[in-house]
Parts: structure tokens; C-alpha cells; sequence
């Protein structure tokens, strides 16, 4: 079968589709035929920076955290069938070869939901990395019903996800990203204030609520700068261990560490069936084309995921 692989770091030309071995599932693990794998910051983490272990020498890792797609085949103790149409999360530490963007994709049965009635597989492959990191996040900001929240990066795909999520558990959400306007933020996501990232993020976010906001999910890693924003006891969630800022007035920090979680990830998915979960895609691939998909990505300036698609 075909797999999006990187032999070594380096640019988007490092990026190759390999033929490898098809997995075989084990004990209540399930094959999926992957139909979409969404790209992500992750994934260019992976061969660009160094920021994970490089693959060893003669050897390669795959790419790919979002699965959407049918189960292809199941291995003992699992529930799922054959020909049931499924996202899911490919889950850990960017190493070995049985990774998302590939023709089929081996999962443990706790990384996997039925995938949203009526939405295509396109778009379905954005919700699982970005929607679970949202909304593992935003369970970790502990908010109640009224209680204020800014979320930093709101146009882009976890935050946007965020927006909505904090809006439905009753928040007043401050949304605050580079867009100028933050249409997508306010009109589609829900926020209810929207402060551009060109301001200096405290002062900005102190001039709405003086008194500061109840937590701070800081997705565009702005860490130190923003500590300002929040209210003495508050707290400050944050999605990079290296944009923690140092604690004070004792605020709690905390760091969204996502995970697999099936429950959460049928909820998104059923969110997104009843239309009540923005889906964003800005461009599609074929598999074949994955280095001129991450090459793209590397440019920026996109709303929404870019989609490798295998057929």
C-alpha cells in the first residue's frame, strides 16, 4: 500500500509517498480504508524542525494524525464492522510507519467514532486532531456558563473549534487572531468580542474586561505576553509546552496534552452532523501529491485544512 513518509529533516522535498506493508489489526484494533487524512502544523513539525526524533538512518516514519474513512477489517474484541464509515485519531509520538496519510491505517478501538452522517470525507478528516485538541482544552479551562474566556488563534482550526465549544458551555468568548475583522470568529464560530492580534494582547483584552478574563486558551502560542489577560485565580490553558507562561496571581497554567478519547470524538462528530460544528477545508491533494500539499502549507495564509485525499 501507498504511505506518505520522511527519511530525513529537511524541507518539503523530503516529503515522499512509499509503498509499505498493509497492518493487520490486532486485539480490538480496527483497519480503516482511509478515504482523507487532513495536514497539519504537527506533521511539518515532523520533518521541517526536528522537533520530534528523526527518523533513523535507512529507516522512515509516517505522517498523519486525522483518519476518515471505512473500516476495512477488524481484529478480535471489536465491535466494529466491516464497511462502517469512521473518523479517527492517530495517536502518539510521530514514529514508525502506521500513521494517517496512508491508503489504510491500523487503530486502537478507543481512537475511533462513526463518522458524521451527511458530511463527506473531506471534511470529516479535519475534526479529529483539531476538535479533540479544542475541546480537550477547553474542558481544562473548567469555565461555567457566563464566565469570561479569550481564545487566541480563533480563525484557525483549533481555535475556531474552541469558539464554538466555549460558546455552547455558556462563555462569554473574547476571540483574537491576525484577521483584521475576524468574520469567521464572530459570525461563524459565535464569539461575542473580537480583538485583533496587532494590538498588544493584554492591554487589548483589559480594555473589553478591565478586570481581566476567567481563563485564557492561548492557541496562537503567545504564552508570557498573555498572563496580563487574566483575572487573579484564573487560569491559562495553553496547546505548546513551549509557549507555558510562569505562573502568578495565582493563576493556574496548564497544558492540553491531547489523546485519543472515543467518547469526545463521537460527540464532535454528531456536532457535526447536526450542522452545529464548522468544517473548513482549503484545498485538496491527491496522496501522490503530498510534498506539493506541504509545501503549500508551509506558505500559510490558508483558512481551513489542506486535505490529502486517495482516490
Amino acid at each position: 500500500m501507498r504511505a506518505v513518509v520522511y527519511r530525513s529533516i529537511g524541507g518539503p522535498d523530503v516529503v515522499e509517498v512509499a509503498e509499505i506493508d498493509k497492518p493487520v489489526p490486532g486485539l480490538s484494533e480496527i483497519r480503516i480504508k482511509v478515504q482523507a487524512s487532513a495536514l497539519n502544523p504537527t506533521d511539518l513539525m515532523a520533518w521541517s524542525s526536528g522537533f520530534f526524533p528523526a527518523p533513523p538512518e535507512g529507516s522512515a516514519y509516517g505522517l498523519g494524525w486525522d483518519i476518515a474513512g471505512v473500516v476495512d477489517a477488524v481484529g478480535p474484541g471489536s465491535h466494529w464492522t466491516p464497511g462502517q464509515p469512521v473518523i479517527a485519531l492517530s495517536y502518539g509520538v510521530p514514529l514508525g510507519l502506521n500513521r494517517g496519510q496512508a491508503e489504510y491505517v491500523v487503530v486502537p478501538s478507543h481512537s475511533i467514532a462513526a463518522a458524521p452522517a451527511g458530511v463527506d470525507p473531506v471534511h470529516a478528516a479535519t475534526i479529529p486532531l483539531n476538535g479533540l485538541t479544542a475541546a480537550q482544552s477547553v474542558e481544562l479551562l473548567g469555565i461555567e456558563a457566563g464566565q469570561t474566556v479569550l481564545i487566541t488563534g480563533a480563525e484557525g482550526a483549533v481555535g475556531g473549534y474552541a469558539v464554538q465549544l466555549a460558546k455552547r458551555q455558556g462563555a462569554v468568548v473574547i476571540a483574537s487572531d491576525l484577521s483584521p475583522d475576524g468574520t469567521f470568529a464572530t459570525e461563524v464560530a459565535g464569539a461575542d468580542v473580537y480583538v485583533p492580534a496587532s494590538q498588544a494582547p493584554a492591554e487589548a483584552v483589559r480594555k473589553v474586561r478591565p478586570e481581566g478574563v476567567d481563563a485564557v486558551l492561548d492557541t496562537a502560542v503567545l504564552g508570557q505576553a498573555l498572563i496580563g489577560a487574566v483575572a487573579d485565580g484564573g487560569r491559562f490553558v495553553t496547546t505548546r509546552i513551549d509557549a507555558l507562561p510562569q505562573a502568578e496571581r495565582g493563576i493556574r497554567v496548564l497544558l492540553t496534552q491531547v489523546g485519543p478519547d472515543a467518547a469526545r470524538l463521537s460527540m464532535l462528530s454528531d456536532l457535526a452532523t447536526a450542522g452545529d460544528l464548522a468544517l473548513r477545508v482549503a484545498k485538496t491533494y491527491p496522496l501522490q501529491d503530498a510534498s506539493k500539499a506541504y509545501a503549500r502549507m508551509t506558505k500559510g495564509g490558508l483558512q481551513g485544512r489542506i486535505v490529502l485525499t486517495m482516490e
